[in-house]
């Protein structure tokens, strides 16, 4: 019966468009770092190049989640879709380019690369996926529509899981296909098609969660949008003014406990963006994996977050707070990547494992709690500008990830470690501060 139940608060299409873009994204991930070699990059390229994405998602993240707040989810999570087939598109364009050398450096900071056309579109094609790359904080608000709550933690934890099981696939289907007569050319082309069919579930199966705000009160230009807006049976009138202060960033940092989220927000991405600029470079150098040996790595922890993110916080929902699992959750994401900077198979294993537990417990209720502050029409504008802390938090981890790694190597993961510690200390420290500023509000009461 709770399977049906999701239909009916239409979570099932948001969880199956949420697992199609993860399952594109995550294709690229155990041969990106081959392909930026085998076009002429280095560590520090790759590096560079990762940075690209979520420098343009911090600068499109946060206008497109208040546009749908403004004209709705489902507009934007197409438009969104659709960049993201755009840029895979401009993949495939750089294996047919001829390899033209356009400059070379060989320097201290970055090592020796070749900077070729096709690796030069390459950056040109994860900037455009950046910019219009707000479907998650745009699905996440979608979440926090339909969601009450009763429900929230678990259809949250859903779609954690959701997210893993598009991170098992994608880099085991990676490993595989890069391994035929195409190599690394054909799964680029199944992530282009799975975009494609990312836009036709959004079109035909996800039904509009938050209604459009139309300005009666203004004429001229905007009477063209109203137009295409009046015959939309889900209209309402609002405080078109009211609502873009609301919405602003500045207003946004100002509620209850946002601060302290958004912090968490960029520890978080800073950590795992040290981890994703490094493994890469650590499997294909030091540990001589192949692609399918990355794919089966990454696809092994998703398998664990699916456990955990599916039925253990479907138990776990109502039973124990969000603040537990966080703190929990941090503190097993640090020792698991204190154990990834030993270089041994079953140590490696057994951070991964951690490391899967701790994300799947702690990401799910970080989000759930997020999703708790301000109102429902504000939801776009907190989760687009939490996904640009974790964007600029991206940003700096990725490209000081590539460049650390080349002198520090694994020691790079016991940075990461340190800042799951600091997490995990500042969620405490909140939780007894405000604690105790409730208890101290509670007036007391006289006994006769």
């Amino acid at each position: 019966m709770k399977l049906f139940s999701f239909f009916s608060k239409n979570i099932f299409p948001i969880l199956l468009v949420n697992f199609i873009g993860i399952l594109g994204y995550s294709i690229v991930i155990p041969i990106l770092i081959f392909i930026v070699i085998d076009l002429g990059g280095n560590g520090f390229i790759y590096g560079i190049l990762g940075a690209m994405y979520p420098f343009f998602q911090l600068i499109g993240a946060p206008i497109l989640g208040k546009l749908s707040d403004r004209i709705g989810r489902k507009k934007v999570l197409i438009l969104s879709q659709a960049g993201t087939f755009i840029a895979w598109m401009l993949f495939l364009l750089a294996f047919i380019l001829p390899k033209t050398q356009l400059w070379t450096s060989s320097s201290e900071l970055s090592g020796s690369y070749i900077m070729t056309m096709p690796l030069l579109l390459l950056f040109v094609a994860r900037i455009f996926d950046g910019f219009t790359g707000g479907n998650v904080s745009v699905a996440n608000a979608y979440l926090s529509d339909v969601s009450t709550d009763d429900d929230r933690d678990k259809n949250f934890g859903m779609m954690g899981a959701s997210t893993s099981l598009g991170f098992v696939l994608g880099p085991a289907v990676a490993g595989v296909l890069a391994s035929t007569f195409l190599g690394e050319s054909l799964p680029i082309i199944l992530a282009a098609m799975i975009s494609l069919i990312a836009i036709f579930v959004i079109i035909v199966k996800l039904p509009e969660s938050n209604p459009y705000v139309v300005d009666t009160g203004n004429a001229g230009l905007k009477s063209f949008r109203r137009f295409f807006q009046v015959e939309h049976k889900d209209c309402y009138t609002d405080d078109i003014t009211d609502t873009n202060a609301t919405n602003s960033f500045w207003a946004i940092l100002k509620l209850d406990q946002i601060p302290l989220l958004y912090t968490v927000y960029f520890l978080t991405f800073l950590a795992f963006s040290l981890f994703y600029a490094g493994l890469p470079i650590y499997a294909s150098t030091i540990l001589e994996w192949s692609a399918i040996e990355l794919g089966i790595f990454l696809a092994y922890s998703s398998i664990i977050m699916i456990l955990v993110q599916g039925p253990l916080l479907s138990y776990l929902s109502g039973k124990v707070s969000n603040v537990f699992c966080i703190a929990l959750g941090s503190i097993l994401l640090a020792l698991s990547f204190y154990l990834l900077s030993v270089s041994n198979l079953i140590i490696l294993y057994l951070a991964n494992t951690l490391l899967s537990l701790g994300n799947g417990l702690m990401w799910p209720n970080f989000l759930s709690l997020l999703s708790k502050t301000g109102n429902h029409q504000m939801q776009g504008a907190i989760q687009g500008y939490g996904n640009s802390m974790g964007s600029f938090a991206s940003i700096f981890g990725l490209v000081l990830g590539g460049i650390l790694f080349e002198s520090i190597q694994m020691t790079l993961f016991t940075i990461g470690s340190g800042v799951f510690v600091i997490i995990f200390l500042l969620v405490i420290i909140n939780h007894f501060r405000t604690k105790n500023a409730v208890t101290q509000r509670e007036p007391s009461v006289k006994v006769a």
